[in-house]
């Protein structure tokens, strides 16, 4: 790690391997002797269409996703999928279920409303989304057209520990903060999506896994650019594509399967969070924000309980190289995102200031 470098715990855009961006940095005038930069060449090249298909393919190998699911790259960022997700799916019945556990699920669900019968699974606000429910706690619709939920809520710090069973009811889930964090099922899913600037590449790229079979079916007000059939048939470029985040997702895809793949990468998200858990939880400064059982391995949610002290440690941490650390206002507190970039020795590091911190404290 190079002098400069701080450790960055943003919630996202963040954190991205050194070597990914060593690599791009040495390539960014003159990509594999093309004598161009990636960011000037056409989506139409047959180089261009090489790192297209390559990134498409590494994907497909690295979470195992079946031959009969379309990999898209899209340009809404996750929250246009808000809106993408109820106008290609909601048509077959009109209904849908969604679960709130977090503040991003909310904004779908509050999306969701304007074109159907949204009915919720759950919602976890009554406790200010401090935990994931049991399936035994979701209120399920069996005529529902899908069923919607956020694996990982950034913002409280609870991630869903298991994958919901609903049926014959396509499951469509919001991956954005902890894909490629653990293996996952892809067959257990209709559809799963991601914003890429957490686990996968810079901001401006949306990754959408779609089974067959669930497209063709849009309402017909849908836009052209939210319709998943028109992207499939044109393979994600009716028009030009995010093509500088799909060469950098590419690049992050070969350095997760350097490093284990994604067994490798859940073995590091529990090594990284549970440090950072055991640490704060044998503090008498500290309290958590999510209850046990359904604390994120991605983003930890931590405060003091008193504002200026919160705000003390925040400052301090920077100064010592540990940025981005305050919590969402909804939270407040102090928020430390430690995606699969984030070294092991950074939360080492880490948990050491916390200790003096406190003691000075």
């Amino acid at each position: 790690m190079s002098d400069q470098r701080v450790y960055n715990f943003a919630a996202g855009p963040s954190v991205l391997p050194l070597s990914v961006l060593e690599r791009a940095g040495s390539e960014i005038t003159n990509y594999r002797g093309s004598g161009m930069s990636v960011m000037e060449m056409s989506h139409r090249s047959k180089v261009f269409m090489d790192i297209f298909q390559e990134t498409q393919d590494k994907l497909r190998r690295l979470m195992n996703i079946p031959q009969n699911y379309r990999i898209l790259f899209l340009q809404t960022g996750a929250s246009g999928q808000f809106s993408a997700i109820p106008l290609n799916l909601i048509g077959k019945t009109g209904r849908a279920d969604y679960a709130v556990t977090g503040n991003f699920s909310s904004l779908a669900y509050q999306e969701a409303k304007k074109y159907g019968q949204i009915s919720l699974a759950c919602d976890t606000g009554h406790r200010n989304h401090c935990y994931i429910p049991r399936q035994e706690e979701l209120k399920l619709d069996k005529d529902a057209s899908y069923f919607y939920y956020c694996a990982n809520n950034t913002i409280y710090g609870t991630e869903w520990d298991y994958v919901p069973d609903t049926g014959d009811v396509p499951l469509v889930c919001d991956m954005s903060s902890d894909i490629l964090s653990l293996p996952v099922d892809v067959s257990k899913f209709g559809i799963i999506y991601a914003g890429a600037q957490k686990n996968m590449a810079p901001a401006g790229l949306t990754v959408v896994i779609i089974k067959d079979g669930l497209a063709g079916h849009e309402l017909p007000f849908t836009p052209l650019m939210m319709n998943y059939q028109t992207m499939i048939d044109k393979d994600s470029m009716y028009n030009t594509p995010p093509c500088w985040c799909i060469y950098m997702l590419g690049l992050t895809l070969e350095w997760v399967e350097e490093n284990g793949g994604l067994a490798g990468m859940e073995e590091l998200k529990w090594k990284r969070a549970n440090m950072l858990y055991n640490t704060l939880e044998h503090s008498r400064l500290f309290q958590l924000h999510a209850d046990k059982g359904s604390r994120s391995g991605m983003n930890v949610t931590f405060r003091t309980g008193d504002e200026a002290l919160d705000a003390k440690f925040v400052q301090e941490a920077a100064a010592a190289g540990f940025v981005n650390l305050k919590g969402h206002r909804k939270v407040g507190g102090m928020r430390a995102s430690i995606y699969n970039a984030m070294p092991v020795e950074g939360v080492e590091k880490l948990c050491d200031f916390i200790r003096k911190f406190e003691k000075a404290n």
